[in-house]
Order: C-alpha cells, then structure tokens, then sequence
C-alpha cells in the first residue's frame, strides 16, 4: 500500500539554492551554488514553488519514498528519477513503454512537441472511489541528463490546459538531480529519502 506524506517547509532540510545559466532540470554538478532552501530529498533537489505542496509517495510496508509530488488544488506533478548510461537516450524508449501500457489499459497516448521536447499525452479510463468509469489525463515529460533521466507527469488540469500548465513547467526546471557514484543498471530508480524531520511526525 502506499501513502502520500505532506512535507511542511519548516521540516525541510534547508541546503543551498542551485542556479546555472541553462534552463533546467538540472545536474548537480552543473549547478552553482548559492543562500536558499531546496528540501533534499536523496537523488532529487526540489525547491516547491509558491502554492504548491511538496509530498512523497510512500511504500507503507517498507517505508521507501517512491515519487515525489508537488501538489495543489488545480493538478500536481509527479518526479522520479532513474540511473542511465552517459549520454543514453532513455526517453526514447520509455516513450515506448508508456504508450505500450496506455494501450494495454485501454487508453491513449498521443506524442506530441512541448517545451522539453517529446512528450506525450495520455488518455486512460480509471474507476473512481465512488465506483464512476473516467478517463484519467497525463502529460508525460522526460529530460535526459548526464547518467539519469528524470521523468516528470503531470495530472489534473495543467495536463489538458496550455495556459495553465506555465507554473508546473518551471516547478520541473527548478529541479536538481543528484545521481550519486555508484554503479547501477539503466532504468534503476534513484534512491530518494525521507527528510528525518518528516518520519518524526
């Protein structure tokens, strides 16, 4: 089973605000540093625009961060990042994968160009708390960076609205990437943490 845990500002973990000259998301070691606040997360720097909740999808039984949503009442953004060789192109065949799997739940997924580059739209019936059949709408993005690759989805109506989904997009090039040393397969999941503030409360 999985929860979802609201991490409040003041239980963050304060480190320093990342900025470089090329639009984001960004590689830790592209970064220059200076005086802010981004909550360390383990593999991924996220630093919550203003009116979004920052929350983390946990595996209850284990208590391992799965995702990390930025979140509020118009739609929210799901990260997770993945290992990747040097200068592979993961998101290639990930685009693959995603609309294999739309498909197979007898959904869409339409690719389409975006400010990222490729990116696609995905359409899949989902049945709600109360029992109603709906179709759920996604906009998958992916970035491939230097031995990782980040995919951002975003839910709710900065999915389907243009002019709605500017703020989103800037929360996904805000984000630092920290891919660590270690050796591991392509696709591997980063390894994210709990803030040791957040699993007092």
């Amino acid at each position: 089973m999985r929860r979802r845990a609201k991490a409040e500002p003041e239980e963050l973990e304060p480190v320093e605000e990342a900025q470089a000259s090329s639009p984001g998301p960004h590689d830790i070691a592209e970064v220059q540093a200076e005086d802010g606040a981004y909550a360390d997360l383990g593999s991924l720097l996220i630093s919550p625009p203003e009116g979004m909740d920052l929350q983390l999808q946990v595996d209850e039984a284990s208590g391992q961060v799965l995702a990390v949503l930025l979140a509020n009442e118009e739609g929210a953004v799901e990260l997770r990042a993945f290992a990747a060789a040097r200068n592979a192109d993961l998101w290639s065949d990930a685009r693959r994968e995603i609309a294999a799997d739309a498909a197979r739940r007898g959904g869409t997924a339409t690719e389409q160009e975006g400010p990222f580059g490729p990116e696609l739209v995905v359409m899949v019936p989902v049945t709600t708390p109360d029992g109603e059949a709906v179709v759920q709408p996604s906009r998958v993005i992916g970035n491939n960076g230097p031995r990782w690759f980040l995919r951002a989805t975003v839910l709710g109506r900065p999915a389907v609205e243009p002019e709605a989904a500017g703020p989103w997009e800037d929360a996904i090039r805000r984000v630092v990437v920290r891919r660590g040393s270690e050796a591991m397969p392509p696709g591997e999941a980063l390894p994210l943490q709990l803030p040791p503030e957040a699993q007092r409360t």
